[in-house]
């Protein structure tokens, strides 16, 4: 199997494990558990801040350790923490073993795009980003659809399941070299200066965007236990109404892989610092299945366009290496974070606002309106901004 195959693989395989737990776990806490909304966005909260220290942290050891050997102890580490969980769930446990699983995966996914990108051109990058962004992206709606029959035939299934993905992502990183080889410094395909300035201007810009698309994210992935169940679904149905959003960006990746037009481009970023918030309030405040599935797709669509735009410009201006993958993942731990406490602001804020709509404003608001003020400031600066150049 060559290279770049078996790490697509383990990328699908892995990221199928950790949405079972990263997305799964919330409604399996709502149904097996009872935990209210608050309960939740804690829980989330928590994930993220060690999600955030897991992936600032993945450069330091992946210098000390070399990435296969860091890979290796995360896939095992992974594998404990998924077994400890199945054999206790409670809500104490739950917390320590989403915090670890939050820890371990924050350290993983940098070295896995270290190895995706390494040693490419910038067109072999775009390439082998966009397979990488397919190949992670597809198996979440496919976990998101398992995970509510499992909780409600199985509830340590969702634990075992990903625990035996572990061990098989193991036997595939054995052939993987001890560190990924990177593009030389002189390589004659490497972007001039000036190119390299105008595309550090976009990665801010989609990076500030996708801080507020994780965090837009994880509120709603706490709270999609509770819309869809006052709109009368069942836990089994419900999980694969909430994998819309993940079916949305998967389409957004495989468009932008195919088409590269976007490349260098302002206007598609300007389209997703709008799209997103639209999306998120369309699916909070939905009042049926048709308005909540549509915010689902503007917010997927919106969420896969900053999420590509800032793993390819970091993984080109940065050569691929895990410090790119790491702050990559640590702001989307920071999203993680912020999301969440953001809406538990949002409800203790509620009762004062006078109604649970003027209380997630207050508190998921300034998010999205920072975020946006950053990223268009960023595209202002740029000296190539307002000429909306072609990639």
């Amino acid at each position: 199997m060559k290279r770049l195959h078996r790490l697509l693989l383990l990328t699908f395989l892995e990221s199928f494990a950790t949405i079972c737990v990263e997305r799964g776990v919330y409604f399996f806490t709502r149904n097996r558990l009872g935990f209210p909304d608050a309960a939740n966005l804690a829980l989330a909260l928590v994930f993220g801040a060690a999600y955030a220290i897991g992936a600032i942290s993945s450069q330091r050891f992946s210098s000390r350790l070399g990435e296969k050997k860091l890979l290796g102890g995360v896939l095992a580490g992974q594998f404990v923490v998924h077994a400890a969980l199945a054999a206790c769930y409670l809500p104490a446990a739950l917390f320590v073993g989403v915090a670890a699983i939050g820890l371990l995966n924050g350290l993983k996914w940098p070295v896995v795009e270290s190895y995706i990108s390494a040693g490419r051109t910038p067109g072999e990058t775009a390439k082998a980003v966009g397979r990488f962004n397919i190949s992670w992206a597809s198996s979440v709606p496919l976990a998101l659809a398992a995970a509510g029959p499992i909780i409600h035939a199985w509830p340590a299934g969702l634990f075992l399941l990903p625990a035996a993905i572990n061990l098989a992502a193991i036997a595939l990183i054995w052939p993987l070299a001890s560190r990924p080889v990177h593009l030389p410094l002189d390589h004659p395909e490497r972007l001039p200066t000036g190119q390299i300035a105008h595309y550090r201007a976009l990665l801010t810009a989609s990076r500030w965007t996708m801080l507020a698309s994780y965090a837009a994210l994880w509120v709603l992935a706490a709270l999609m236990p509770r819309i869809f169940e006052q709109l009368g679904y069942s836990v089994k149905v419900a999980t694969a109404l909430s994998g819309l959003v993940d079916v949305m960006r998967v389409t957004a990746f495989v468009l932008l892989a195919r088409w590269r037009f976007w490349h260098g481009r302002v206007s598609p970023l300007v389209i997703a610092i709008v799209g997103l918030p639209a999306g998120f309030f369309m699916v909070l405040f939905g009042t049926n299945l048709p308005v909540v599935l549509a915010g689902e797709m503007v917010f997927g669509l919106a969420a896969g366009m900053t999420y590509y735009a800032a793993l390819y410009y970091a993984m080109v201006i940065e050569n691929a290496s895990v410090g790119a993958g790491g702050t990559h993942e640590g702001l989307i731990g920071l999203g993680f974070a912020v999301g969440p406490a953001a809406g538990l602001i949002g409800i203790r804020l509620a009762p004062v606002l006078g109604g649970q709509v003027l209380g997630t404003l207050a508190g998921i608001g300034p998010v999205f309106i920072i975020c946006a003020a950053r990223a268009l400031l960023s595209l202002g600066t740029s000296r190539h901004a307002s000429a909306d150049p072609p990639g």
